[in-house]
């Protein structure tokens, strides 16, 4: 047997194995594609050590929001809002495919978000397309440190 020929049994029987070949048609069946949020039917997390999924996510939004840097120019005008950013985080650990999935309403605090996700460096991985949100807010002590010259 040809080595093109074993490869491809293999992956005939490793797409038979996990159910891909299953379906009626021999393809996959859309409905159980796994989400962004993959996990078993008893609701674990499909990676089963290290952190959880919700503790990964919440990792990765801490370090986005911790790399975020609030435009200079959008702080004096008081500018505020929430952009969702979406991307995928490569074999590297850093965030790819990055977008802009839903605008703050404005440009600058776009731009920022989308820094702020290439700043944060490596992210826990997590499998699939993800989208967070990017917060701006503004409180009456970060205005304060701005407008101080220390």
């Amino acid at each position: 047997m040809t080595h093109v020929a074993r490869s491809l049994r293999v992956a005939v029987a490793i797409c038979v194995a996990i159910g891909w070949a299953s379906a009626p048609d021999g393809g996959a069946d859309p409905a159980s594609a796994p989400s962004i949020a993959a996990r078993s039917a008893s609701g674990d997390d499909v990676v089963p050590h290290g952190p959880s999924l919700d503790a990964r996510l919440a990792a990765i939004q801490r370090r986005v929001q911790a790399a975020l840097v609030y435009p200079p120019l959008a702080r004096r005008r008081r500018t505020e809002g929430t952009a969702r950013v979406a991307f995928e985080i490569g074999a590297d650990g850093r965030a790819r495919a990055v977008a802009v999935a839903s605008s703050s309403g404005f440009a600058t605090l776009d731009r920022a978000a989308l820094r702020a996700l290439h700043a944060a460096g490596e992210l826990p991985y997590v499998y699939g397309r993800l989208e967070i949100p990017v917060r701006f807010e503004l409180t009456a002590r970060s205005t304060e440190a701005a407008a101080s010259p220390n």
